[in-house]
């Protein structure tokens, strides 16, 4: 009956264990979210650069298989290249250690009170108290996820504490201990070590549970140990694995790769043990594994097979091509790929590049409407026409992945991006639409063989200019950050809204003096709408920005400042209506 309360409790530890570490990793990767967007904003050829990246990213999200998940999803998406991927793929086998270091704190013996600081049992208390404050009596996002990370922190600890008091049992127990020693057979070890990290799709968890049971049974020898933790390299990749099916070609290689460092590292590994065991036959191979000895050799382990095959990584690349060979098909890739919310923070980068390339679609789109009154081709109506399209599916993908993004755990600020990002798409669509509306008119005056008055078409110029100048300056605020430009789109717009006004009042004075014809009227009428309508949108995109900016004070102080300085506003009003005076 104590066997079984003893199971349970070690059940219950383990799930302990797992939910803290799956919490804490959440906690990091919410609170290190620029950051992981700068690492990887980072990225080159280079391969020590590659591997850093791997190395820190995985280490901040705790998870080799989120990281290599990640990379498959940028490969997909065409942001890295196959030759890129293999140098921060390589990089995540080594930044996966750290949790195994962490863990070995438990392992901390008795001694002088400085000493005894150092254990989890003493310092988790502590710990867990702070983050519950944080968490439940802080409103600030930030303070609350960094009481997520100790709440998270804490769980994990009491997790692998309750985990390995539960195990004690097990050292009494003749067929757990001829079980580890059957596992001593290497090839046995690394079966057992795959066979667990792809079932639980964690190598660090995996780790942690062989320190459990190492330190409190006294049953798991080095010699079985290191067999284990080798398989446990090869365990990891699964994740990956399961994460290419539906990718490109590409991603596939991706997976492949991270699948194929660790079987030709574990391989190498597995030959120089049974060598050494069977020349040298050390005794420290029969002694029983410790926390911390566990924790050096995974690290040492990571270690060679990286310095073994970080020079060949050109092989493995070349690996990949081999058992996914190339074909006349190119290559697709997706734009926006879900794999990547595996990390939320870079997913949502990703989101606000592929907004740029809408805003850039869709004001082009506009710009080159703002050219058929005066060079008309068909080829030119084409070109807007699918402009139009693309901005429409831009939309569509934008929308959908930016809606399944704001249900994850992200940040306040990340979240606030995801809205402003929804709001923008609409504007940008909308402003291609108008493209096509301008482009329609123009066609609809050749088709009838219908023109403006030389008067008419100097003041449609002048709107022409204004228009495209605020679309150009909104272009620059979103996609460059321009704050410059950002305080000039509301003076404009409001001198873009005059003109409107000004020109059907001259549009009307026409009419009554038979200046003008009603058909052409109409398509007057149209135009300027359109003109209009455009530069409200550009308003719009501005007024999301500068919700935005109420995260970052500098900026949010220096634009409420312009916004009060009602002098400054109204030089900038003037100096816009002398410049496209009627």
């Amino acid at each position: 009956m104590e066997y079984i309360f003893n199971v349970l409790t070690m059940i219950g530890g383990l799930c302990l264990f797992l939910f803290g570490m799956n919490v804490m990793g959440q906690a990091l990767e919410v609170s290190a979210g620029n950051n992981l967007r700068n690492i990887l904003a980072k990225l080159t050829d280079k391969k020590s650069v590659g591997f850093f990246t791997g190395v820190v990213i995985t280490a901040i999200i705790q998870s080799s298989s989120a990281t290599t998940v990640m990379v498959v999803g940028f490969v997909n998406s065409g942001l890295l290249t196959l030759k890129q991927s293999v140098s921060v793929i390589i990089g995540a086998n080594v930044g996966t250690t750290v949790t195994a270091w962490i863990l070995s704190l438990a392992g901390i013996g008795d001694g002088n009170f400085v000493v005894q600081l150092f254990k989890p049992e003493s310092f988790t208390p502590i710990l867990a108290l702070v983050g519950i404050i944080l968490y439940m009596f802080c409103k600030s996002q930030k303070k609350h996820n960094i009481g997520l990370i100790f709440l998270g922190f804490a769980t994990l600890m009491f997790g692998m504490e309750t985990m390995s008091s539960a195990v004690g049992f097990l050292k009494e127990q003749q067929w757990f201990r001829e079980l580890f020693i059957m596992f001593e057979n290497p090839i046995l070890g690394v079966l057992a070590g795959t066979f667990l990290t792809a079932l639980i799709q964690s190598s660090s968890a995996s780790v942690g549970i062989l320190q459990a049971l190492a330190n409190e049974t006294g049953a798991v020898s080095y010699g079985a140990a290191l067999p284990i933790i080798m398989g446990m390299n090869i365990g990891t990749c699964i994740t990956a694995m399961i994460s290419s099916v539906g990718a490109n070609k590409n991603g596939k290689r991706a997976a492949l790769i991270h699948l194929s460092f660790n079987v030709i590292g574990t391989a190498f590994l597995l030959i120089a043990f049974w060598i050494i065991k069977l020349i040298f036959n050390f005794a420290l191979l029969n002694e029983s594994a410790t926390y911390l000895g566990i924790a050096v050799s995974h690290t040492t382990m990571k270690i060679v097979c990286t310095v073994l095959l970080l020079p060949l990584a050109g092989l493995l690349e070349k690996i990949s091509y081999w058992i996914i060979p190339k074909d006349s098909t190119p290559e697709k890739t997706e734009i926006l790929d879900e794999r990547l919310f595996a990390t939320p923070a870079v997913a949502l980068e990703r989101a606000h590049k592929v907004t740029i390339d809408m805003a850039k679609c869709a004001i082009s789109t506009l710009t080159n409407s703002l050219k058929v009154f005066e060079n008309y081709s068909t080829e030119l109506a084409d070109t807007i026409r699918k402009g139009e399209e693309q901005t429409d599916k831009y939309e569509d993908a934008l929308g959908s992945y930016l809606v399944k993004l704001s249900t994850l755990k992200i940040s306040e600020a990340d979240n606030a991006e995801a809205a402003m990002l929804l709001k923008l798409i609409g504007d940008f669509e909308r402003i291609s639409d108008h493209g096509v509306n301008i482009l329609e008119a123009a066609e609809e005056l050749r088709e009838k063989k219908l023109a403006f008055s030389d008067v008419a078409q100097k003041e449609i110029k002048t709107m022409i200019n204004a228009t495209h100048e605020v679309l150009e300056l909104s272009l620059k605020a979103f996609s460059d950050g321009d704050n410059e430009a950002l305080m000039e789109i509301s003076p404009l717009e409001q001198v873009i809204d005059e003109l409107k006004e000004k020109l059907r009042s001259n549009h009307i004075m026409r009419l009554q003096s038979g200046n003008c014809s009603i058909e052409v009227g109409f398509v007057w009428s149209d135009l300027i709408t359109d003109f209009e309508r455009t530069s409200d949108h550009c308003s719009n995109i501005a007024g999301c920005l500068i919700d935005l900016a109420k995260h970052d004070m500098n900026i949010h102080e220096h634009l409420r400042a312009i916004k009060a300085d009602e002098g400054m506003y109204k030089e900038k009003v003037n100096f816009y209506k002398e410049k496209y005076a009627i």
